[in-house]
């Protein structure tokens, strides 16, 4: 009975890991359009942006890079 438990935790500590998976290169690819389309918003950058995902103690380190040539500063109206 102990044995058949452990092996259910373990088949289920798999299910719950293989929903925290990597991300796949199409969503990857998606995301970085969509934070380079913010990005340009702030600044003018140059080439496309990079995103990095890699996995750390508990949970996904993300890094966004990109070469800007120049920021984009907001004036306020008074």
């Amino acid at each position: 009975m102990k044995e058949r438990l452990f092996e259910e935790r373990k088949r289920i500590a798999r299910l719950l890991d293989h929903d925290k998976e990597d991300m796949n290169d199409e969503s990857r690819a998606a995301a970085a359009r969509d934070f380079g389309r913010v990005a340009r918003e702030y600044f003018d950058v140059e080439g496309d942006p990079v995103l990095t995902v890699g996995r750390d103690r508990d949970g996904f380190g993300v890094s966004l890079t990109f070469r800007a040539t120049r920021v984009k500063n907001f004036t306020t109206l008074k």
